[in-house]
């Protein structure tokens, strides 16, 4: 059974996740409310790299029905904290 993550450790996960998508500062200046498609730029195998890390990162698989809920770092942050 996977550890609940903390929101701050769950936050860091997401923003490591992306990871050279852009960088370094402004990520770590992302708000967490911006769309992280259209914010970034990503598309559907950036996208799919960025859960891959996250899934890998918090040891929990994320299935495709749970993209939607990947949409902001705060939704990213409610997911893995849930």
């Amino acid at each position: 059974m996977a550890t609940t993550l903390s929101r701050e450790l769950a936050d860091g996960l997401v923003r490591s996740a992306l990871h050279g998508f852009d960088t370094p500062d402004r990520l770590a200046a992302l708000p967490g409310d911006a769309l992280l498609r259209e914010t970034l730029g990503l598309d559907s195998l950036d996208f799919l790299t960025f859960v891959e890390r996250l899934s890998t990162g918090a040891d929990r698989r994320i299935e495709e029905s749970d993209y939607p809920r990947l949409t902001t770092v705060e939704k990213c942050v409610d997911f893995l904290t849930s």
